[in-house]
């Protein structure tokens, strides 16, 4: 059953903020083993916002046993209706610093307002002081990730840090995706236009699209997940590569084919046409972005090669 906010005595908020300091304790912990081999100087922070929570809670514990003896009841934040909720994205197969520093010192902030507007709805002289005093604490504790981040800032660790997770999700997430997209969008152009004009034919040209797009992405998928487990090439997990490289693929596949469901043959082809100059535009874009490819260079390579498939696909289909 839950329980308002509102109905909580003194000792059952007492108990909810020994609960929450044990929380956030353990998140801390687990940010800090998260990060600790890529990005020690983010993990020794966090170890740091640990330490400050266990010492913090013991306070608590101590003040607990001193007014209410030594049986602490277990409210958890889900007991209490209109507590603070937080994601669990600690339950993320990937977090990068930057993630993880501001949901730090988002919690830390949601904590301190909790504790203030707690402190405002009471007329308890004693309950009023506790609040305030456990606010008092939590605005320490968000002063303290503020300046325990601020620090590696200006040292510039956090930079190098962030610097390094984006490399990690180039190569673990963008490069698989990439390849994936410029397969989809690029070997699925002589098919469908060679069906198209071929057939002179809509919806055969639809499903041609569409069985290549699938087929494609299926290989595709299969030949990244396959190709490393990723131990020693730092590419990250094979299956979440496999299934990054063969949805963009069939994605790639499928956004010009889907015009082929208008019946009127012309008008599909011209959008048809239109989509694959704006796949081309992105995987060129995609490339500069992150790939550090010069945007002319980029443009240059996949539109050459886009439009030469293209070109082949409607020769082989107009005999």
């Amino acid at each position: 059953m839950v329980k308002s906010f509102h109905d909580l005595s003194e000792k059952e908020l007492l108990a909810l903020a020994i609960t929450l300091e044990e929380e956030d304790g353990k998140i801390y912990g687990e940010f800090a083993d998260r990060l600790r081999e890529k990005f020690p100087s983010s993990a020794a922070a966090l170890d740091s916002m640990r330490q400050e929570e266990s010492d913090h809670r013991r306070r608590l514990i101590d003040a607990f046993r001193e007014r209410f003896g030594e049986n602490i009841p277990l409210i958890r934040r889900q007991d209490v209706k209109g507590f603070v909720s937080r994601p669990a994205i600690w339950l993320s197969p990937t977090l990068s610093p930057q993630r993880i520093r501001t949901q730090v010192q988002t919690m830390e902030s949601e904590t301190l307002r909790f504790y203030q507007r707690a402190a405002e709805r009471t007329s308890d002289a004693g309950t009023r002081k506790l609040l305030g005093d456990l606010a008092e604490t939590e605005q320490e504790h968000e002063q303290f990730a503020h300046d325990e981040f601020s620090k590696r800032e200006k040292s510039g660790e956090s930079a190098a840090e962030d610097e390094s997770a984006r490399k990690l999700f180039v190569l673990q997430v963008v490069q698989p995706g990439l390849a994936g997209l410029m397969d989809g969008s690029v070997s699925t152009l002589a098919p469908v236009f060679a069906a198209a004009f071929a057939t002179r034919n809509s919806w055969d040209a639809f499903l041609v699209g569409i069985a290549a797009s699938v087929g494609a992405g299926i290989s595709m998928g299969f030949a990244e997940a396959l190709s490393d487990d990723g131990a020693l090439s730092g590419r990250g997990q094979p299956l979440l590569r496999g299934g990054v490289c063969g949805l963009m693929t069939t994605l790639g596949g499928i956004g010009h084919t889907l015009p082929f469901l208008i019946q009127d043959f012309m008008v599909a082809t011209a959008i048809a046409i239109v989509v694959v100059a704006i796949e081309l535009g992105v995987i060129a874009w995609i490339r500069k972005h992150y790939m550090d490819t010069p945007l002319l260079s980029a443009i240059f390579q996949v539109v050459l090669g886009g439009v030469l498939v293209f070109l082949a696909g409607i020769v082989i289909g107009s005999f």
